[in-house]
């Protein structure tokens, strides 16, 4: 049975939420303040966690930042503030998507099945190994790892999946629209930005190893794409 942990100061939400995710077959640890977020994570690894931002002792940002550092379980953040610049923020350290209060239980579950689908996606469009190689660039999203000239990359999930959907799509334009669509899904509701943010953290990364074969190019006025020097 699939684990999730619900992490949220406000007692009814994490009732009500764990509700819905057992009728979804999940078993369900509910926790109330950051920092029991993250020692409850470190000691029982779950398979999906609902992170609120603000909650006692550490917010959600930082419990974020820090499962990030030893996995890439998929994070659904969920808040009161709706501000561009805390969505952004909240994708930007790792979160797989971010949705803000007040919000339906059964959207909430349907965006943690959107989040899954796109994880068994990733895996079936890889090949029977789940490893893509091109020059420098060696992908294997079964392992989540990332080597660029022999070298590991330290990626979220959302900027793998983002790195592998452009590198197997060489010279391919991607607008934001369209990535959008494929990574977050055709109702994500955020700002476009998003994408432009995750791009410039991807390049970064992959700008600390050596990869002179290949680069992401912005295309003016249409979008992205992996370019094969």
């Amino acid at each position: 049975m699939p684990r999730m942990l619900i992490a949220d100061d406000n007692r009814k939400i994490t009732e009500i939420l764990a509700e819905y995710a057992r009728r979804e077959g999940y078993s369900v640890d509910l926790v109330y303040d950051g920092r029991e977020a993250l020692n409850h994570f470190m000691a029982n690894p779950a398979d999906v966690v609902l992170l609120d931002v603000m909650m006692p002792f550490i917010d959600g940002f930082t419990v974020c930042r820090e499962i990030r550092r030893i996995s890439q379980v998929p994070i659904l953040m969920i808040t009161a503030r709706n501000e561009d610049r805390d969505r952004i923020m909240g994708l930007d350290i790792g979160a797989d998507d971010y949705i803000v209060k007040p919000f339906s239980p059964a959207e909430v579950m349907a965006r943690v099945r959107a989040i899954m689908r796109r994880l068994d996606l990733s895996s079936d469009e890889s090949d029977s190994s789940g490893d893509y190689r091109l020059g420098s660039l060696q992908i294997n999203m079964d392992k989540a790892e990332v080597m660029v000239g022999g070298e590991e990359v330290n990626l979220t999930h959302r900027e793998r999946e983002l790195l592998w959907l452009m590198s197997s799509n060489p010279e391919r334009v991607f607008s934001r629209d369209e990535l959008i669509d494929r990574l977050w899904g055709y109702d994500y509701e955020g700002d476009l930005r998003t994408v432009d943010s995750h791009i410039k953290r991807l390049r970064a990364k992959l700008e600390e190893h050596d990869h002179e074969d290949w680069s992401i190019t912005t295309v003016r006025g249409q979008g992205y794409k992996f370019r094969k020097l």
